[in-house]
């Protein structure tokens, strides 16, 4: 059945080792496969919340690459445009997690499947049925070549009126500040909506306080510039006005891919044409959920179960 709004990423999807305990990683010694890669956890939700949604990537003709490619098309995601590379393994990635739900990741994808992706294989046709096209600053960070993919995306989405959403998703890990944000300059007057942590927005930008970061952001005519705020909930400026909204109180365990359902949520509000405060109450409720379960996207709730939560529609237990 074809899903009423159409939604658009690109990026790498990893084979994730979680931890079997908390603390150092040195100290670990057993893990449980699962499922990751920031682009993938956006798809996801997108897909969980009733979107459609498609993915562009590349997976490594092994195990692994099938395992991702089994795992994306069982939870209704059009993975039509992912194609499995001969001789470049899947990527992996190990997590370190935390007592209090934090943590850290180590990757293993360099090089990575997806870099064997090229600006020919990024056709108009792609775009049908697709009202957003959600970027993250990750895709960018994996190899220089990407940046002309991703304005070859934004060129065409512009052409035929899409919506342009992005996640700056810093990974300094993957590469340095300075190429971060020359890179994310080169897209944000493209953006029409930029969903970002208020750590991240200070070191791109160099600034500190809201309005410098207003000031910052209104030189690429964002219209949507939302500041994620972990459990201190969310803030919205839009047509010269902020807009907050409370976090939700969890007791989180894995926080990671919190950022990612956020999105999935904020973009979900925005197809259905919800107002500013139920945008981030909503989006706010997302991120919440994901960090109640251990794992990248597992905790990625569907429809009812946000609704449930933030208290728009009342639960039947029995």
């Amino acid at each position: 059945m074809l899903k009423e709004f159409g939604v658009l990423t690109i990026g790498d999807a990893m084979i994730t080792m979680n931890p079997s305990t908390t603390g150092p990683l040195k100290y670990v010694t057993q893990f449980e496969r699962k499922i990751g890669g920031a682009e993938m956890n956006f798809a996801i939700g997108c897909a969980r919340l009733g979107l459609g949604s498609k993915w562009i990537s590349r997976l490594g003709k092994d195990e692994f690459g099938q395992v991702i490619y089994n795992f994306a098309r069982g939870e209704g995601i059009d993975v039509s445009s992912v194609d499995f590379v001969e001789g470049v393994p899947t990527s992996l990635n190990f997590k370190e997690i935390h007592a209090n739900g934090s943590g850290k990741t180590y990757y293993y994808r360099n090089p990575s499947p997806i870099s064997s992706l090229s600006e020919e294989d990024i056709t108009e046709d792609l775009f049908d049925g697709i009202q957003v096209v959600h970027l993250t600053g990750v895709y960018l960070a994996l190899g220089e070549p990407n940046m002309a993919i991703v304005q070859k995306i934004l060129t065409i989405a512009k052409q035929k009126g899409i919506t342009i959403s992005f996640d700056p998703n810093i990974r300094l890990k993957l590469w340095s500040i300075e190429d971060a944000r020359e890179a994310y300059e080169k897209v944000f007057p493209e953006v029409d909506i930029l969903l970002t942590g208020l750590d991240e927005i200070q070191m791109i930008s160099g600034k500190e306080t809201l309005e410098e970061l207003v000031e910052y952001t209104a030189r690429f005519e964002i219209k949507d510039f939302v500041i994620k705020d972990g459990e201190k909930g969310s803030k919205l400026y839009r047509k010269g006005r902020w807009i907050e909204s409370s976090g939700f109180s969890v007791t989180p365990v894995d926080t990671v891919g919190a950022g990612d359902g956020f999105d999935a949520g904020y973009i979900y509000g925005i197809l259905n044409h919800f107002d500013e405060e139920s945008l981030l109450r909503f989006a706010n409720g997302v991120g919440a959920l994901v960090t109640t379960v251990t794992g990248d996207n597992e905790g990625l709730p569907y429809l009812e179960e946000v609704e449930n939560f933030i208290g728009d529609k009342k639960a039947v237990e029995r």
